[in-house]
């Protein structure tokens, strides 16, 4: 870090004797510690929560202010929850209460606002014990103190030729894994990257997938650069790697040391690849908007640590498409949005690519993101609207549908399920709803 870095300080907060102890806090089944929740695949595992939506929309129980404006979800353990977002001190990752959803601190992550389309943060803090990791959209990953905010290391993504596929900045949110932190600098001297979560220290670059396996039905016009999605983890073919999806398509990196073991590129367009993967056992899902379509992929093992990868089937556009939301894999099925810039809700039978029902018109407007809990799903519509719909692939149900409290601009940020409450972030806005 240099002494131009290590110039950004805390900004202070009167709420000292709030703090609480987090260092090596065991997670619960209520716990959202990362984008996506604990698995990373928007799925919790909670229960109990839509006994009262029937009759009436969820109580709004506080709406905090003052954590900047952007895209980035949140994360939430025990009584704090963390997002990022710009203001007048740049680009922060700030604190919230849980009791009353007050700001108690915000640390700036990057000297400025970055400049770049749709200006904002992107970033959802990844926690990890008493540390928060975070990539800020100007391209560098930060590692902070959970309790204070103080810096503890960063490195700049240009220290790997970092680059993006197009001009709206990176989107990333880190995932910790064991020692390592993992993230994607998308650059030729390290397209991912894993590095010692206490220190930084580089274990290991990833630089060309040039050797691995490649996809049938090449796309030529496929951007270097990383791509808009976030990092999972996959033992496919019997070996642990890292899936991502990146400017030239999905690419499967071997955990121990990262070399790419394959990659896959028809699903890759040129303008921004950005949902996560779904991982499910030896398989693949992935999917892309701008009119490009979706793909089942399969994972066999080639011996020697290698991994072989064949795809199963093909999806075109007007079959499905996901620009941007995610979407989650429930007793087979996967519910996500359709639609280049639609966001229709849609299930598909993951194994043989068949639509189950949809897409559905009517519900919200725009994009749609999507979160799984107690057998139905949320929908979060890019006009603000919430829809809670049941995860049942013979029929579309809409349970119930209601407007939040607040809504500016795109709502792109997905919705956050944890200890009984759902958590909405709007811009410079975080709203909390009861459903427990």
């Amino acid at each position: 870090m240099n002494a131009k870095r290590r110039s950004l300080s805390v900004i202070p907060y009167s709420a000292l004797a709030f703090l609480t102890t987090l260092a090596n806090a065991p997670l619960s089944a209520e716990d959202w510690p990362q984008f996506r929740g604990p698995n990373r695949d928007g799925i919790s595992s909670e229960t109990g929560l839509w006994n009262t939506i029937q009759s009436d929309d969820p109580k709004l129980v506080w709406m905090a202010e003052g954590v900047g404006n952007g895209y980035a979800s949140v994360s939430v353990l025990k009584d704090r929850l963390y997002t990022t977002g710009n203001t007048q001190n740049g680009q922060v990752l700030s604190c919230v209460s849980l009791k009353d959803g007050k700001v108690l601190w915000s640390q700036p992550i990057s000297e400025s606002s970055p400049k770049h389309g749709y200006p904002g943060s992107r970033t959802t803090p990844t926690i990890d014990g008493d540390r928060l990791y975070a990539v800020s959209s100007d391209g560098a990953i930060v590692c902070l103190n959970a309790m204070s905010g103080k810096p503890i290391w960063r490195r700049d993504f240009d220290e790997w030729g970092g680059k993006m596929m197009s001009g709206w900045g990176f989107s990333e949110s880190p995932l910790v894994d064991d020692k390592v932190v993992v993230c994607t600098p998308g650059g030729r001297k390290g397209m991912l990257v894993a590095l010692d979560k206490m220190t930084g220290r580089e274990v290991w670059a990833s630089k060309s997938s040039s050797s691995a396996t490649s996809s049938k039905g090449e796309n030529k016009e496929s951007k270097d650069g990383a791509g808009y999605a976030s990092i999972v983890i996959s033992n496919g073919g019997g070996v642990k790697q890292y899936v991502q999806l990146v400017g030239r398509g999905v690419i499967g990196v071997r955990a121990s040391d990262g070399e790419v073991l394959w990659h896959y590129d028809r699903v890759a367009n040129t303008t921004a690849n950005i949902p996560s993967v779904v991982v499910d056992g030896d398989t693949v899902f992935c999917s892309t908007g701008y009119n490009t379509g979706s793909a089942l992929l399969k994972l066999t093992a080639a011996g020697d640590k290698k991994v072989s990868m064949e795809e199963v089937y093909f999806l075109d556009a007007k079959t499905l498409q996901n620009k941007h939301g995610g979407m989650v894999l429930v007793n087979g099925h996967i519910y996500c949005g359709h639609g280049n810039g639609l966001g229709l809700p849609i299930c598909v039978e993951m194994k043989t690519g068949k639509i189950a029902w949809g897409p559905e018109r009517g519900v919200g407007s725009g994009e749609s993101s999507v979160t799984y809990a107690d057998g139905h799903i949320v929908f979060r519509f890019q006009n603000g609207k919430v829809a809670i719909v049941k995860a049942n692939p013979e029929k579309f149900e809409l349970v119930r549908s209601f407007d939040p409290a607040f809504q500016q601009k795109e709502s792109w940020s997905y919705p956050v399920i944890a200890d009984g409450r759902l958590y909405l972030r709007e811009q410079n806005n975080v709203m909390c709803y009861q459903l427990r």
